[in-house]
């Protein structure tokens, strides 16, 4: 959280989801680029800017707000810190895996106008270009939705006070496969290779009816090989946000601004390369920043600052690893949480 509270701005507020991984593949040329693009922030971190007073931090144990002081650090055992709520998903949620960190972390936060959840959260990922594909949706997308659907209830039952909540992290939403592909080869003609040993799909190929049989799209399991990677570029990709369909199951629960950055992933981990994907999934939004109603209400309508309210993306320009960091800029609406302070106790500072 960082900015200066005054009745006219209200307070700013600034998130940012960023997937790390790819930063100790190639620490020595990406950790300098990764850094100066993303305001010297690393992991997961709150920073509260020292003109802000009387912030308080909920205590999921004892159930009420304690003043920040100071600073802290929580890097060991983090499911028993009492000032958060981490789980992961229940192993049966994807059996490919065997181990997993994904899951949610919340922390509940209170300004002097309103409170508020912010909500880590990251989902289960596409294990195979192959089996994405084979129907729509797939059957990727239906385990992400039971994983969201899981937090959601989890965040709003009956343990705590039911206050506005923000969630972002990877969601790895990806684009309907199927569909997709359908869309980019609707003329061309598809060869099957099998494995020789048990006679499964290895690799996809499709291929133009004329021009030579050129090559449109090579799928396999961590193989995306299409031949025009511009489409993901042009207008920010935004054609292909049709196709984006993962979170309109969520529509009464969630919301999001409007997406004006290109997909956030894949893109290629050479520091030189910081405008191409790779070729091993379908470029798509995976990364994003979403909200419930009242957490909507909360946000400062742009109406004389241009800038106040922004939803882009980090080092556009430079490599930044897999995943592009996406952030949201915002103000909270001065006096917006007051009307619900009675209604919520939580909202009352203990």
């Amino acid at each position: 959280m960082a900015g200066k509270l005054t009745t006219a701005q209200g307070t700013g507020i600034l998130l940012v989801t960023a997937n790390v991984g790819s930063l100790f593949e190639d620490p020595k040329n990406l950790q300098k680029t990764w850094l100066r693009e993303f305001y010297q922030a690393l992991g997961s971190f709150y920073f509260i800017h020292e003109s802000l007073k009387n912030i308080q931090q909920f205590d999921f144990k004892a159930k009420k707000f304690r003043k920040v002081v100071g600073k802290e650090t929580c890097s060991e055992t983090l499911e028993s810190t009492p000032s958060l709520e981490k789980e992961k998903f229940p192993q049966d949620y994807f059996p490919e895996c065997k181990w997993s960190r994904k899951g949610f972390i919340r922390t509940r936060w209170a300004l002097p106008d309103c409170c508020f959840d912010l909500v880590n959260i990251h989902l289960f990922h596409d294990a195979s270009n192959l089996v994405a594909w084979e129907k729509s949706p797939s059957v990727y997308s239906g385990t992400r939705q039971k994983a969201l659907r899981y937090v959601l209830d989890r965040i709003t039952d009956q343990r705590f006070e039911k206050v506005p909540y923000f969630v972002f992290g990877d969601f790895n939403f990806r684009l309907d496969s199927k569909q997709v592909i359908e869309t980019f080869c609707s003329t061309a003609t598809m060869q099957t290779v099998r494995t020789t040993d048990t006679n499964e799909v290895d690799k996809l190929i499709f291929r133009e009816r004329d021009n030579d049989r050129k090559v449109v799209l090579q799928l396999e399991k961590k193989l995306f090989s299409y031949v025009n990677q511009d489409v993901f570029r042009e207008n920010n990709g935004t054609s292909l946000l049709e196709y984006d369909k993962e979170l309109s199951v969520f529509k009464d629960r969630l919301h999001e601004l409007e997406i004006s950055f290109p997909p956030s992933y894949p893109y290629s981990e050479d520091s030189s390369q910081g405008k191409q994907y790779m070729n091993t999934r379908c470029p798509a939004w995976c990364d994003r920043i979403l909200m419930s109603s009242s957490a909507k209400d909360l946000v400062l309508k742009p109406e004389n600052e241009e800038k106040s309210l922004v939803y882009d993306n980090i080092g556009a320009n430079v490599c930044m690893g897999d995943h592009k960091p996406v952030f949201l800029s915002f103000r909270i609406t001065a006096g917006a949480g007051k009307r619900n302070a009675n209604k919520h106790k939580c909202c009352v500072v203990q």
